[in-house]
C-alpha cells in the first residue's frame, strides 16, 4: 500500500474521530429545546405511522431522541439528546452515543423512539447509570415506513424501538450498542 493511501486512510480516521468526539460538546441543547424537538418528533410519529398513537398510549414510558446524528467511514459514531416521558410528561433527559467499526460510509440524521411496554423494563432503565441496548436490555427494532401500520396486539416485546425520518445515506442501521446516559438540564 502506498504511503499516500495510508495517509489518506489515517486522515479519514482522524477526521471521523474528531467529528464524533466534537458532536456532544458542539451544542448541548437546553431542556426547552429538547422538549420542543421531542414534541415535534412525537407528532410526526403519530402522523406518519398508522397506529402510533395507540402504541404510545399503551407504553409505560417513551424515550425520544428527535435528532441523532450518525457519521462514519469504516469507523463511525453517533450522538443525540432526548427526553424520557412518563404519563406524557418529561421526567429525565438522556443522551445516546455509539461507536462502530465495519463496512459503513456516509452520514445521516434520524429520529429514535424507544417505548417501554412493561413497568419492570422501564424501572430497570431508570435505575441504571448507563443503559446499553443489547447488553442491559434487548430492544426489538420495528422497521416501518411512511403509511405502514403498527399495532399493540402483534408486538409483545418489553422494549420496542422505532427509527424513522432518515436523511442521508448510511448502510448500518441498528440500536445495538447504543448507550443511553442521563444528562442534567
Amino acid at each position: 500500500m502506498s504511503i499516500i493511501i495510508r495517509r489518506l486512510i489515517s486522515s479519514t480516521y482522524l477526521a471521523t474521530f474528531i467529528f464524533c468526539a466534537a458532536i456532544p460538546q458542539s451544542h448541548a441543547a437546553s431542556a426547552q429545546e429538547i422538549d420542543i424537538k421531542v414534541n415535534a418528533a412525537l407528532e410526526r410519529f403519530k402522523t406518519e405511522i398508522d397506529g402510533a398513537k395507540s402504541f404510545l398510549q399503551a407504553a409505560q414510558g417513551v424515550l425520544v431522541f428527535p435528532n441523532v446524528i450518525k457519521a462514519g467511514l469504516v469507523v463511525g459514531g453517533e450522538y443525540g439528546e432526548g427526553a424520557l416521558r412518563v404519563g406524557g410528561k418529561t421526567v429525565q433527559y438522556y443522551s445516546t452515543a455509539a461507536a462502530s467499526i465495519g463496512f459503513q460510509m456516509g452520514a445521516q440524521s434520524k429520529t429514535e423512539i424507544i417505548l417501554f411496554m412493561q413497568k419492570d423494563a422501564l424501572s430497570k432503565f431508570r435505575k441504571s447509570e448507563g443503559w446499553e441496548a443489547g447488553v442491559d436490555g434487548s430492544v426489538a427494532l420495528i422497521k416501518i415506513g411512511a403509511g405502514e401500520t403498527i399495532n399493540t396486539t402483534s408486538i409483545k416485546d418489553p422494549i420496542v424501538g422505532f427509527i424513522f425520518g432518515n436523511k442521508g445515506l448510511m448502510y448500518n442501521l441498528t440500536l445495538e450498542g447504543s448507550k443511553f446516559t442521563r444528562i442534567a438540564r
